[in-house]
């Protein structure tokens, strides 16, 4: 037969409340820091990652296009000679 102790069952009862306290206050934690940082990077004014894509991309075309121009008199001057 087997008996129960009822300090060891609040001892275990007392444990597990301070496990689901612990959890939840670091998800609170998370939660707060998250926060904390999103606010941040809002504040520094950032570029997102596919607006930064579009404008290297824009680039590229626009530097071609300036090769092409910086050519041309060289090859009107080709064409002359």
């Amino acid at each position: 037969m087997q008996t129960q102790n009822p300090f060891l069952d609040e001892m275990a009862k007392l444990t597990s409340a301070a496990m689901g306290l612990a959890q939840s206050a670091g998800e609170e934690a998370k939660a707060a820091f998250r926060s904390q940082a999103d606010r941040f990077v809002a504040e520094m004014d950032l570029i997102r990652r596919d607006e930064y894509e579009v404008l290297k991309a824009e680039i590229a075309v626009l530097r071609a296009e300036i090769a092409e121009l910086k050519a041309a008199p060289a090859k009107k001057a080709a064409k002359k000679d």
